[in-house]
């Protein structure tokens, strides 16, 4: 599960975000390109932008869901 105080600074403020744990498997940018990016600096996937839709909720959760190493986080959950 992922960590609040782990959030790395890349995210854009709200409440979906990755943590440092994220391994750069590129599954949350497959799932949702649109609210993911990648820091090819660090190598580490963030939200971009938070959803805000029914349907951008329905993505952001789905690749939440499916990341391995459990690395996007909900804070209003």
């Amino acid at each position: 599960m992922a960590t609040l105080s782990d959030r790395i600074p890349d995210n854009v403020s709200g409440r979906y975000y990755t943590d440092s744990s994220c391994i750069d498997c590129d599954q949350c940018r497959v799932i949702a390109p649109d609210l993911f990016g990648r820091n090819d600096d660090t190598g580490v996937s963030f939200v971009k932008q938070q959803p805000v839709t029914g349907e951008e909720i329905a993505l952001a959760e789905e690749a939440l869901a499916a990341c391995a190493t459990e690395s996007i986080g909900n804070d209003g959950q």
